[in-house]
C-alpha cells in the first residue's frame, strides 16, 4: 500500500518475480494497473475565464450531456423507471464528435467543448483498491507441498534481501496466513484453558491430584502418535489440525479414567480379600485391572477407528480438512492404547508403593 498506484504495480511485479522461484509455489500473479481505458478531460482555465465559464459549469455540461442525467421518474403500476437524458450515441462516440459537444456561455453563445478542454483517452486501473486510506495492489500467492508459516518465512527473507521499500509504502502479508496467527494467538489461550478444564475435572472425579496428573499423561503420548501419524501422510500442522488436537485431548482423558477405575477396582478388590501382603500380589491385582481393560480399550479404540477411517478414505468437497481433524485422533488414539496398558500399570505400582501398599 502506498500514495501512488504505478509505483505500487512496480512493487507487485518485483514480488511477483521474487516469489515464483520459492520452493512450494504454485501460482503468483501481481495485479495490473492497466485494466481500462477512460477518457480525461483537462480544462483550459485560460479559454473558460475567455468565456466567462467556470469549471462547474463545464462538469455539469460533461456529466449531464454525455454521462447522462436522471430529469424523473417513470411510474408504471407497481413499477418505477428513471428516465435519463443524454446525448445520442452517435454524438458521443468518439472523440471528434466528443470535442463538438456545445457548451452554453453567459453571454449567450455556444462554444465547442474541444475549445474549453483537452480531451484524451488514456489507460488505467479498472478498480482502485483502498484500504486505510491509502492505495492498494494485491499479489495472488497460491501453495502447495508446504506450511503456509514455514512458506511466509522463507518469502519474506528473500522479500527483505531484494526490495527496498521506499518511503510511505507498506507490505503485509495476509489472507490465510493472517488468520493463521490468528489463531495462533486464540490457541495459546483456548489449549492452557483446555488442560485445565480436563484436570479440575478429572480432579473432581480422582478426588486425588495425582490421578489426575496420571491421567493427563496421556496427553503427551497421544501427541506423539499425532505426530508421526502428520509426518507418515505428510500433513502440516493448521488450524484444522490443532482442532483434531484438543479433541483427542478430550478422548484420551475419557479413556485415561476408564483404566484408572480398573486398576482402583482391581487393588480395591485385593485389598479386601487380604491378599496385598507383598510386591507380587501388588503386581498381580494391577496385572489383572489391566487385563480386565483390555477388551474395553479395543473397543473403544476400534469404535473410534471405525468412525474415522472412512474421512482419511473420503475423496469428496472438504474432505481435506476433515482428513486433518481425523488424523491425529486417529494416530493420538494408537500410541495412548499402549501407553495406558503399559505405562499406566507401571507407574500405579510405583505409587501404590511409596504409599506402602
Amino acid at each position: 500500500s502506498g500514495a501512488d498506484i504505478k509505483e505500487i504495480e512496480t512493487i507487485g511485479l518485483n514480488l511477483e518475480s521474487i516469489i515464483r522461484n520459492i520452493p512450494g509455489t504454485r501460482s503468483v500473479y501481481a495485479e495490473r494497473v492497466a485494466g481500462g481505458y477512460f477518457l480525461d478531460f483537462n480544462p483550459d482555465r485560460n479559454q473558460l475565464a475567455r468565456y466567462g465559464l467556470t469549471i462547474e459549469k463545464l462538469q455539469s455540461v460533461i456529466m449531464s450531456a454525455i454521462g447522462g442525467e436522471n430529469i424523473t421518474t417513470s411510474i408504471e403500476g407497481r413499477e418505477r423507471y428513471p428516465v435519463n437524458i443524454r446525448y445520442p450515441r452517435e454524438l458521443r462516440d468518439d472523440l471528434e464528435r466528443l470535442g463538438r459537444v456545445l457548451v452554453s456561455t453567459p453571454m449567450g453563445i455556444n462554444v465547442p467543448l474541444a475549445q474549453l478542454a483537452h480531451i484524451e483517452i488514456v489507460g488505467g486501473p479498472a478498480m482502485i483498491r483502498d484500504e486505510n486510506g491509502f492505495l492498494t495492489g494485491y499479489v495472488y500467492v497460491d501453495i502447495t507441498g508446504r506450511d503456509i508459516g514455514g512458506y511466509v518465512n522463507e518469502a519474506k527473507e528473500k522479500v527483505a534481501k531484494n526490495i527496498s521499500l521506499p518511503t510511505g509504502y507498506a507490505l503485509q502479508w495476509s489472507g490465510q496466513y493472517e488468520n493463521m496467527l490468528r489463531v495462533r494467538e486464540l490457541l495459546k489461550v483456548i489449549v492452557p484453558i483446555t488442560l485445565v478444564l480436563i484436570f479440575v475435572l478429572l480432579y473432581i472425579n480422582t478426588k486425588s491430584a495425582f490421578k489426575a496428573i496420571m491421567v493427563m499423561l496421556a496427553v503427551p503420548f497421544s501427541a506423539i502418535g499425532a505426530i508421526w501419524l502428520f509426518y507418515f501422510l505428510d500433513y502440516n500442522v493448521s488450524i484444522a489440525a490443532w482442532v483434531g488436537m484438543i479433541a483427542l485431548l478430550g478422548l484420551d482423558a475419557e479413556t485415561g479414567v476408564f483404566m484408572l477405575l480398573f486398576l482402583d477396582l482391581s487393588y480395591d478388590s485385593a485389598k479386601k480379600a487380604g491378599m496385598l501382603n507383598n510386591i507380587s500380589q501388588l503386581d498381580e491385582a494391577i496385572v489383572h485391572g489391566a487385563v480386565k481393560r483390555v477388551r474395553p480399550k479395543m473397543m473403544t479404540v476400534a469404535a473410534a477407528f471405525m468412525g474415522l477411517l472412512p474421512i482419511m478414505w473420503s475423496t469428496a468437497t472438504g474432505t481435506d480438512v476433515m482428513k486433518r481433524i481425523a488424523a491425529p485422533m486417529i494416530g493420538g488414539l494408537v500410541t495412548s492404547f499402549m501407553m495406558e496398558l503399559i505405562v499406566y500399570p507401571a507407574i500405579y505400582k510405583l505409587w501404590k508403593i511409596k504409599k506402602n501398599f
